[in-house]
């Protein structure tokens, strides 16, 4: 695969990441501690926070 091929697609995973992660966080900001700790607790769960 020629490297300017696949650059083109790296580069779109990484703004796509970017975004996701934003968008996240926005979300996560929104939340009640309610919220926040049942989130954690299943984050936690899966292993995702350590």
């Amino acid at each position: 695969m020629d490297s300017d091929f696949k650059g083109m697609f790296e580069q779109d995973d990484e703004m796509r990441r970017a975004e996701l992660i934003r968008k996240i966080e926005h979300s996560v900001e929104n939340l009640t501690l309610p919220e926040l700790e049942a989130l954690y607790y299943d984050m936690l769960t899966k292993d995702y926070v350590k």
